[in-house]
């Protein structure tokens, strides 16, 4: 991992096992006491990561993080929302959507287990550290953890933009939430839709199909934070 947000973050995780850190002797004042970097030029850091990489002089290589368990990430409901992620393929949207999980108070996120991208590079520089402050669980099948989570008490909402429902309206309810989304073009598929117990649109203009899915992720964890706090 690299850049001087998702880097800190990494050694300020008890739960991380470090393996290497390189600075350069200008960023390595910025580290704390104990990490012990390898003081490199800018251009070595460079020769470690791949193209175009923006690392601000600090690299971190760690044992990855280890997913939670649904029940112990999700039980009981205590009024944080939880976030789904379908299909979510692109490392950017991931690592973007982490960050507002931990922006807007989100109690974990969840992945498929074999499609959703690491928790490494790229994705962890988008998600500016946020991947070390909320756990993440990943499952085989998404739609059977839905429903477990509905069995749990949760209001489980899949984001669409051709619901009926709007997005406000279906977080109009003392249960804690689940918001689901799935990715740009594709969409939810259509037994993780099934799953859920309601389906809402965020509302936009006509002139725009979509958002983005990070965009729309940021904006549904906001009105279930915003629910909550009325």
């Amino acid at each position: 991992m690299w850049g001087v947000h998702a880097a800190l973050a990494v050694l300020a995780n008890p739960a991380r096992r470090i393996e290497r850190v390189v600075a350069t002797r200008n960023a390595a004042s910025r580290l704390p006491p104990g990490a012990e970097p390898q003081i490199l030029e800018p251009d070595a850091i460079d020769g470690m990561l791949p193209p175009g990489a923006v690392h601000q002089g600090l690299a971190v290589r760690a044992y990855p993080l280890e997913p939670v368990d649904l029940e112990r990430a999700c039980t009981p409901p205590d009024g944080r929302s939880v976030l789904v992620l379908d299909g979510v393929t692109d490392p950017q949207n991931v690592g973007a959507a982490f960050r507002s999980a931990v922006a807007f108070g989100a109690r974990a996120v969840i992945l498929q287990d074999r499609k959703s991208p690491p928790l490494t590079g790229v994705l962890a520089k988008a998600a500016a550290g946020a991947i070390e402050l909320v756990p993440h669980v990943r499952v085989a099948n998404l739609g059977r953890a839905v429903e477990t989570l509905r069995a749990y008490g949760y209001n489980t909402v899949a984001l669409e933009g051709e619901a009926g429902l709007g997005l406000s309206d279906a977080l109009d309810d003392k249960r804690s939430a689940v918001l689901v989304v799935g990715a740009e073009g594709k969409g939810l598929r259509p037994g993780v839709a099934e799953a859920c117990e309601k389906r809402a649109r965020i509302p936009i203009a006509p002139a725009i199909e979509s958002l983005n899915v990070s965009v729309a992720a940021a904006i549904a964890l906001y009105e279930a934070a915003r629910a909550k706090a009325q």
